[in-house]
């Protein structure tokens, strides 16, 4: 069995969690990538070398079944996790508080929120095992208030997710990481930003936190664009 260290990220199809797995990759981490279709992650795993060192899992998030059958097959086929990115989230909710659809909060709500959570409880007994990392993907929505934002809510959510977790695991040896990004320029939006960072600016902070030495425990790290020149 390989001791190359065992990257699990979710929500690993595109923007920043497509980003991500091709830093780790380049790190020498395998990697277990997962997301609702499996269609876009069979290219990155082609991209990043074959099946030796990819592992692609049909993951949603929101199914405790889906999540069970992830970290089954990742320790089936890798034998350790050492790192788990838990990035799948969505966002649109146009109306506000006032005319959004409820439907739409619905799935935002159980992704977001019950989604890294069920990843948290699927991953720990490996995670234990291996003294791994932990790294969440909140928002700089996560810290402030912004009108009518049940997604913003949600990622209040993450931060306190993360900080309770990270007391749950005090003395475990287990590193925990919120990554909060401001506006990123992913799929996620339906529009192309005018003034974002790139998906490959938040991997490099999620590779930064991982790659230090097992006695310092990057706590948050909260990363937004440099504000545009004044004209």
């Amino acid at each position: 069995m390989s001791n190359q260290p065992v990257m699990l990220i979710t929500g690993a199809s595109s923007g920043i969690g497509a980003e991500t797995a091709r830093h780790a990759a380049k790190q020498g981490y395998r990697l277990v990538l997962a997301a609702r279709s499996t269609d876009k992650l069979s290219g990155l795993q082609n991209e990043l070398g074959g099946s030796d060192g990819v592992l692609t899992v049909q993951c949603d998030v929101q199914n405790a079944d889906d999540q069970k059958r992830m970290v089954d097959q990742a320790l089936k086929t890798f034998g350790r996790i050492d790192a788990v990115f838990a990035n799948a989230g969505r966002g649109g909710e146009p109306g506000g508080f006032s005319k959004a659809d409820p439907d739409v909060w619905k799935d935002m709500i159980l992704t977001n929120v019950l989604g890294v959570g069920l990843t948290i409880q699927h991953c720990l007994p490996a995670l234990r095992e291996s003294k791994g990392h932990l790294l969440l993907t909140g928002s700089a929505a996560g810290r402030v208030t912004i009108p009518g934002s049940m997604y913003s809510a949600t990622k209040w959510a993450v931060s306190a997710i993360g900080y309770g977790v990270r007391e749950e695991l005090r003395g475990s040896g287990i590193r925990v990481t919120l990554i909060e990004p401001g506006m990123v320029d992913t799929p996620f939006f339906d529009e192309q930003p005018a003034h974002a960072l790139k998906p490959e600016d938040v991997a490099a902070a999620v590779m930064y936190a991982v790659s230090q030495p097992a006695h310092v425990d990057v706590n948050e790290i909260l990363v937004r664009p440099t504000p545009a020149l004044d004209k």
